[in-house]
């Protein structure tokens, strides 16, 4: 039985198509008149066009059509379950497998950096009126992108050191290297959007922008806050958030110190992620345990079977029950989903990928939220504030890029008729 090799942090999970490849699986397309997976696609990226280009050689083309319709087109490509939107509306799911529209966008956004290929160009008059988005996630950098392309004068206001919000701290390198989040930045800034990273924005900063002219307000600020359970020995040192902990590993270059033995606690993709980056990283002994069956697992089951060939084990039908250690955290103790069972596990670091919650958004303005935190708007990405709109894992509560792109997207063509408006 061979076994799996075990890359390094910097190494990329899944190879992408080469010319002749890429070629080859579009010409497994089936033209449909309907385009299904299009309809599959939440940011209308239009799958069945690019494919029909590359299809057709014609790769400019390709990348004209992802680019134009999703400006993080890049980063989707990596990340985005596919298996479950466009993929899985593909007409071929009936004859024998749906077309790899995934690795096909992949492909498309590699030749546009290979040929250096610049598809975006803003208006070059400007209309009246400024736009401030704050954060720089995916559904902010669409939203500043989209109204850039339509004349508007934006900034984006990043409290982190470097733009890209979980794209650039909360995704495993493998899954999502930094020069495809740093190209998909290029393309908003090269419409002339300004990135203003180490600015963290409150209500005075709301002040002053709106005497400098700023007439409209994205918010677009994720979920970094810390969410752990409320269990014995959660405040012990090396007990982390997944947040925490994905964003060390980015920083770090993945060196960060986390020992030899480390438990995640969760079933999502985040867990699947975290459990990733340890390995990658070095830990001898990383293993995932999870409250429900595998089955009641909402990661992608490409994920968790990457995570399994990699030898990392997944225990299910276990919660945590409370953490022991002297100062830090050395046994993580268990109770059975049977009421009977129980397991104590020695460990030197545990991760909590149970979600994340978002920031406290009182210090900017007095939006409604929902119980979970999170800001209410309307179907348009309206607040309840007057010239504020929202969009992202800070109202949805932390879903996929793809959709975090769609919203912003809709939250800017609902920005554009504020403005004009006025």
């Amino acid at each position: 039985m061979s076994k799996v090799k075990i890359g390094t942090y910097f190494e990329e999970a899944q190879c992408g198509f080469t010319p002749r490849t890429a070629m080859e699986e579009a010409a497994r397309c089936l033209l449909c008149y309907d385009s299904p997976c299009s309809k599959g696609c939440p940011a209308g990226t239009d799958p069945a066009k690019f494919i029909r280009s590359i299809r057709f050689r014609n790769v400019k083309g390709a990348a004209e059509t992802i680019r134009e319709n999703n400006v993080m087109g890049g980063s989707c490509a990596m990340v985005c379950p596919y298996d479950r939107m466009c993929e899985e509306a593909c007409s071929r799911c009936g004859i024998d497998k749906p077309i790899e529209i995934g690795r096909l966008q992949r492909f498309a956004m590699e030749q546009e950096a290979a040929f250096g290929m610049k598809i975006l160009v803003a208006p070059e008059e400007k209309k009246a009126g400024k736009v401030a988005c704050i954060g720089s996630g995916p559904a902010s950098l669409t939203c500043a992108a989209e109204l850039a392309k339509a004349g508007y004068e934006v900034t984006v206001f990043e409290a982190m050191e470097k733009a890209g919000g979980v794209l650039t701290y909360g995704i495993n390198y493998s899954r999502l290297p930094q020069e495809v989040v740093d190209r998909d930045i290029q393309a908003v800034t090269d419409l002339g959007v300004e990135i203003v990273c180490g600015c963290k924005v409150d209500a005075k900063k709301i002040e002053e922008l709106k005497a400098d002219g700023y007439v409209a307000f994205f918010v677009g600020a994720g979920l970094w806050a810390a969410k752990l359970p409320d269990i014995e020995g959660a405040n012990l040192a090396g007990v982390k958030t997944a947040v925490d902990f994905l964003k060390d590993a980015r920083v770090s270059g993945g060196k960060a110190d986390m020992g030899k033995k480390v438990i995640v606690i969760g079933g999502g993709n985040v867990a699947m992620d975290c459990a990733l980056s340890a390995k990658l990283m070095g830990a001898e002994h990383v293993a995932i345990w999870y409250r429900r069956t595998i089955e009641e697992a909402p990661a992608d089951i490409a994920e968790i079977e990457h995570i399994l060939s990699l030898g990392i084990p997944m225990t299910t039908n276990f919660a945590p029950d409370f953490l022991e250690g002297d100062g830090k955290v050395e046994f993580m103790h268990f109770k059975g989903r049977d009421g009977v069972s129980s397991a104590k596990v020695q460990v030197d670091t545990v991760v909590f990928a149970i979600g994340q919650a978002p920031e406290e958004m009182a210090e900017i303005a007095e939006f409604a939220k929902n119980p979970k935190g999170g800001l209410v708007v309307d179907e348009s990405g309206k607040t309840n504030l007057e010239g504020f709109f929202a969009a992202g894992d800070i109202v949805n509560g932390g879903k996929t890029v793809v959709e975090a792109v769609a919203g912003g997207k809709a939250a800017a063509v609902e920005m554009i008729a504020y403005l004009e408006k006025r």
